[in-house]
């Protein structure tokens, strides 16, 4: 990252978020606890105008990163790009989003009606990512990156510091696409709760974060295949490498039908329906119990816009 997530950052980073975004509910469930084997409590992201977590550093960045009427271009899988998009336009910037041709229809249509000028390119999101950063290029517009801008992840951090100042943790479970959740969501939980584990979790089908950290420089991947969408990275972004290793103890990887279980339980005990992003964090605790066994575990339901088909299939599983 250009400057490290910062804790002075994030503990004054809520002043410039809607606060739409702020206080969102911690969820716990008796049944789901006997289930898992540890005491839950999930931060629920998915009731706010985005239905996701992003709207926190997006907002954060628009606020102190943007020159006046600047345009941004960016890539993304749908989540981040309505954050920008909302946050940016509401400004008075100008926002493009580069999205795969694949990307889920709901995402893409979310960012249309925020106002983003939607271009549809490359087969994934790292070969859209690649399209924006030509097209930003060209165009003389700046190029904004997930993962990469500080505020990003300091606005994320401000959710850490909701769970932390509210209840007891001894493991916080994470999320790890492009590395702002993990960034915002360590820096914090390390100075308010350092006595807790932080994991963070990859989807296995999409194995280069993971792969990367552990190994201490970029391992690009040839494929991204998983159903979590909004964790699908092929190509990490080396400059942070080194402080997303710091921000986590441990970094794993869940399969895909380990997602689902997750998100049929989370449904079921929870009556959040998530994408799988989202559910990672329980998929997480599913395949390894005995090592969060009688723990108190936070984890974060980050998104909650699934594709009419995942809907669909969750619905009647």
């Amino acid at each position: 990252m250009p400057t490290l997530t910062r804790l002075d950052r994030i503990l004054a980073a809520s002043r410039q978020i809607d606060p739409v975004f702020l206080d969102s509910p911690m969820l716990t469930n008796d049944a789901l606890d006997a289930a898992l084997r540890c005491r839950l409590i999930a931060k629920d992201e998915t009731a706010n105008p985005i239905g996701s977590f992003k709207g926190r550093g997006t907002e954060l960045f628009a606020a102190l990163a943007l020159q006046p009427g600047e345009s941004v271009v960016c890539a993304s899988a749908g989540n981040f790009g309505q954050g920008l998009a909302r946050a940016a336009i509401r400004r008075g910037h100008a926002c493009t989003v580069f999205a795969a041709e694949t990307a889920n229809p709901v995402k893409v249509a979310a960012m249309r009606r925020l106002g983003a000028d939607i271009r549809l390119a490359g087969s994934d999101f790292d070969a859209a990512k690649d399209a924006a950063r030509r097209h930003a290029a060209a165009s003389g517009r700046r190029f904004v990156e997930d993962g990469l801008e500080a505020e990003f992840a300091e606005g994320a951090g401000t959710l850490a510091l909701e769970l932390a100042g509210s209840t007891a943790i001894d493991v916080t479970v994470v999320q790890l696409g492009n590395g702002a959740l993990l960034a915002g969501v360590g820096t914090a939980i390390r100075h308010v709760a350092p006595h807790a584990e932080i994991i963070a979790v990859v989807a296995a089908g999409a194995p280069a974060m993971k792969l990367s950290i552990d190994a201490g420089q970029v391992i690009e991947t040839d494929h991204a295949d998983t159903i979590a969408d909004g964790i699908a990275v092929r190509v990490p972004i080396a400059a942070t490498l080194a402080h997303l290793r710091a921000c986590c103890d441990d970094v794993v990887a869940v399969s895909d039908a380990r997602i689902f279980e997750a998100m049929r339980l989370i449904h079921h005990h929870l009556g959040v329906a998530v994408e799988p992003s989202g559910a990672v964090g329980v998929a997480a605790l599913l395949d390894d119990p005995e090592r969060f066994a009688g723990r108190r575990v936070a984890t974060i339901l980050c998104g909650g816009n699934l594709s009419p088909v995942m809907r669909e299939r969750l619905l009647a599983a």
